[in-house]
């Protein structure tokens, strides 16, 4: 019997994966061998670990050394130092678990420390393409007991008592769901999950499926046996071909262990799931043009009533559920519903999966129990913005989302608070913004992508969002008046009231919570001809103060001629010339040039 003494492992989720972790993998196992070590020491490809900012990341136990931006030129030196003679390599540590006596919990670390992990439990810490290692968590146990020992109602009656709440938008209760797919009539049913991942800045489901795919697939086949269904359907975008590699695999291998296919753990129930690819259109999120994508027609929205329960894919009853939703089901059922009612608050329970981004110092994925407030997430979590600058807003909930200002940075977060604040939870995007970012401009962004993901079937959305759209622009671009705000609220209600989908209800939300907690901004927009922030280009100007020495830098930059002056005089711009390119600005190495 081979005895392991050591495990490295290397985070090959796609952000790692992007910075050759690849390669970091096959240069420690060249040292490794060697060192003639191959037998002794284990290095594995595992998910996302969550700290992304610090990627590649190579975490080595029993000692748990958390190493961050490992580069394949570092490996030699980790197996020469740390394998083959007992020393951390502190310079390539964490630095937050380096303590005086050694290397510290990397649970205690800032970061760490406030998140509880149920769908991202396995992530970082098995080989997502092994089964065995995923058996050894426990994994597949919960659905061996639900066949052999629970009914499909006592299992559907454990998600409805836990107060599992669907993770991908505006959170339906999952036993609810559940419940009516399992009452509908009808001779075939099916189980599809939702992993068309499409907000700008979200990577949770994507993570879930890099790091933990088996727990998708047991999670689904259980579904099938709540209500009924012996088909399931996998919705996975084609632009996460690591996601769909490991789901391929993970599905594979549940077949050949009997835990897909026909008869499973020897009862009477068979289940399979299929994968299909999405082409990448934002609206294929919306349950009802998910269905209809894959079917093979155009991704469109359809009217509802009947809802996908009673009349789904192939108009046949089907249960939808996000990644994240179905990652929570085998933990619930292995854990019990009671277990996962004590995390999270009176009507958000259990954890959410976040994506942290934007102007914050810890980039990456985290997960908190519910209730946990924004601060601890912007400022513990994510260790504030970067370079001193004062947080001034968070986008939650992605494009259909809205922005939280500052003064509600100790709301926690759940989803009737986000919602009456004017943002909603979501799938779980966080952009953070700081004192920088012009809010008008941040609206115009998000509707600029909603009016490209729009997929034009009715004229609210189709028509309405574009024209949100260039009324901003026309704001952002200095020939604003303060009729538009009010033309700008009249529309957003309109569009909201009146959309088909969940993409024209929502489209508006950033326009509305930007006005209704930046409105100055709006006012210094189309009243002062200024953006605050001095972002938007065409309310800017360019100055150059008297600290100028006339050393002609600028000038010679400047790609329109619009600087002019002798050496060693103060130069001048010409306002009509320039095309506020920002070059002589950085150019200047007295900070003699300004931005108004």
């Amino acid at each position: 019997m081979e005895i392991v003494r050591s495990h490295i492992l290397v985070c090959a989720g796609t952000g790692c994966h992007a910075s050759n972790s690849d390669e970091i993998v096959e240069a420690l196992q060249k040292h490794i061998e060697t060192e003639k070590m191959d037998k002794e020491v284990r290095v594995i490809k595992t998910g996302c670990f969550g700290l992304c900012a610090l990627g590649p990341v190579v975490v080595v136990y029993p000692e748990g050394a958390f190493y961050s931006r490992v580069t394949p030129e570092d490996a030699g030196e980790i197996v020469r130092e740390h394998i083959v003679k007992g020393r951390i390599v502190t310079r390539l540590l964490y630095q937050e678990t380096v303590q005086e006596e050694g290397v510290s919990s990397l649970s205690e670390t800032p970061f760490y420390k406030k998140q509880f992990r149920v769908a991202l439990r396995n992530c970082g810490v098995i080989d997502p393409e092994n089964i065995d290692e995923y058996i050894a968590f426990d994994g597949y146990s919960a659905l061996g007991r639900a066949l052999t020992e629970q009914t499909p109602q006592e299992i559907i009656d454990i998600i409805s008592k836990s107060g599992l709440r669907g993770r991908g938008g505006a959170g339906f209760p999952t036993g609810r769901k559940w419940q009516f797919a399992a009452a509908a009539q009808g001779d075939v049913k099916y189980v599809v999950c939702n992993a068309d991942e499409g907000d700008p800045g979200a990577f949770m489901d994507r993570s879930v499926l890099e790091g933990d795919p088996h727990s998708v697939v047991e999670a689904m086949t259980i579904a099938g046996y709540a209500i009924g269904a012996h088909e399931g359907y996998l919705y996975v975008r084609a632009e996460y071909p690591i996601a769909v590699k490991r789901l391929e695999i993970a599905i594979r291998q549940a077949r050949e262990y009997g835990f897909l296919g026909k008869g499973i753990f020897g009862t009477g129930f068979d289940f399979d799931l299929i994968i299909r690819l999405g082409a990448g259109a934002f609206v294929c999120g919306e349950e009802t043009a998910l269905l209809a994508s894959i079917e093979g027609r155009r991704g469109e929205p359809r009217p509802r009533p009947p809802f996908p329960a009673v009349k789904g894919l192939f108009a046949k009853p089907t249960l939808l559920n996000n990644v994240e939703t179905y990652a929570n089901i085998p933990w619930i059922l292995q854990n019990g519903w009671e277990e996962f009612t004590k995390i999270g608050t009176e009507k958000s329970k259990g954890t959410k999966v976040f994506a942290l981004g934007g102007k914050i110092h810890n980039t990456g994925l985290v997960e908190v129990p519910m209730g946990t407030t924004l601060r601890e997430v912007v400022e513990e979590i994510g260790g504030g913005c970067p370079g001193g600058k004062a947080f001034k807003a968070a986008q939650t909930g992605g494009p259909s989302g809205g922005c939280i200002p500052a003064e509600h940075l100790d709301i926690p977060i759940e989803y009737e608070t986000l919602m009456s604040i004017g943002s909603m939870m979501g799938s779980g995007g966080l952009i953070v913004m700081d004192e920088d970012n012009c809010m008008v401009d941040i609206a115009r962004y998000f509707l600029d992508f909603t009016v490209d993901e729009s997929c034009g079937k009715c004229a609210p959305c189709r028509i309405g969002t574009r024209r949100l759209y260039q009324l901003l622009e026309k704001i952002t671009g200095g020939g604003g008046t303060p009729e538009d705000l009010d033309t700008l609220e009249v529309l957003c209600k309109h569009i909201s009231e009146n959309s088909l989908c969940g993409l024209g209800q929502t489209a508006p939300n950033p326009v509305l919570s930007t006005l209704r907690y930046f409105r100055d901004e709006y006012e210094a927009h189309v009243r002062d001809k200024k953006c605050p922030a001095r972002v938007c280009k065409d309310l800017l100007q360019y100055k150059i103060t008297d600290a100028c020495i006339g050393c002609t830098a600028c000038a010679r930059v400047c790609p329109t001629d619009a600087i002019t002056g002798k050496v060693k005089e103060l130069h001048v711009i010409d306002q009509a010339k320039c095309i506020k390119c920002g070059a002589c600005e950085e150019k200047c190495k007295f900070k003699a040039i300004i931005k108004e």
